[in-house]
């Protein structure tokens, strides 16, 4: 499997997410795969798309990729 963290700049939350899993607690932010997306060879690519909610922050959160 895999998992993506960020932190939030501010109070924006994800009130949709498709193509993965979330969880939130206070601005730091862990998408997961699901069932059919977890297996990635090394150096693959998956894909996944959010809403967020909340003013939108002045700069994007880093992300990290790591396998779970």
């Amino acid at each position: 499997g895999w998992t993506v963290g960020y932190s939030w700049p501010g109070s924006q939350t994800i009130s949709q997410i498709w193509d993965a899993s979330d969880s939130q607690s206070g601005s730091a932010v862990t998408i997961g795969n699901l069932g059919y997306d977890g297996a990635l060879p090394a150096g693959g690519s998956t894909t996944f798309g959010l809403l967020g909610a909340g003013t939108a922050p002045s700069s994007l959160p880093s992300l990290t990729c790591t396998a779970s």
